[in-house]
C-alpha cells in the first residue's frame, strides 16, 4: 500500500514537485511506483493560459477548485471548468487551458510520467523511452 501526504511531498520531496510558468504539479504517484499511471495535483495560477499537446500520453483531469476553461484546438470548442468537471484527452488532444481563478486539478497520466519530463516547445512530454533515467 502506498500512502502519501500532499503537504509532506510539497515540502520535503523536491523530485516530486515540478513547476513551470504559472503552474506547480505535485507528483503523488510516478512511474517508479508501479501503478501503471501517474497521479498529480496541479495548481494553475489565476489569469494564466497554457497550451499542451500530450502526443505520447493520455491524461484525465478533475477540477477540485477554481474556475477556467479548456479549448480543443482541433475543433475550436471551449468547455467551462469548475469544481466537479472532468475532462479526458482521449485522442491526445492539443488544447489550451485557461485559469480564470486559481485552479486545483487532480491529474492522471498513462503511461505514467517519471517526474523528469519537461514540456517541449510543442506542449508535449517526450515518450517514456526518450526520458533520461
Amino acid at each position: 500500500m502506498i500512502v502519501r501526504d500532499f503537504e509532506e511531498i510539497s515540502k520535503n520531496e523536491p523530485g516530486r514537485v515540478v513547476s513551470d510558468a504559472q503552474w506547480t504539479s505535485v507528483r503523488m504517484l510516478l512511474a517508479d511506483d508501479g501503478m501503471g499511471f501517474s497521479f498529480h495535483v496541479t495548481i494553475l495560477e489565476a489569469g494564466s493560459e497554457h497550451t499542451f499537446h500530450y502526443k505520447n500520453h493520455f491524461e484525465s483531469v478533475y477540477c477540485m477548485q477554481g474556475k477556467g476553461s479548456i479549448t480543443d484546438l482541433k475543433t475550436g470548442e471551449t468547455h467551462q471548468i469548475k469544481p466537479g468537471t472532468m475532462y479526458a484527452l482521449n485522442e491526445h488532444d492539443k488544447h489550451t487551458l485557461r485559469a480564470e481563478e486559481e485552479l486545483w486539478m487532480a491529474c492522471c497520466f498513462n503511461p505514467p510520467v517519471t517526474g523528469k519530463e519537461v514540456h517541449r516547445e510543442d506542449g508535449s512530454y517526450a515518450a517514456p523511452e526518450e526520458v533520461e533515467a
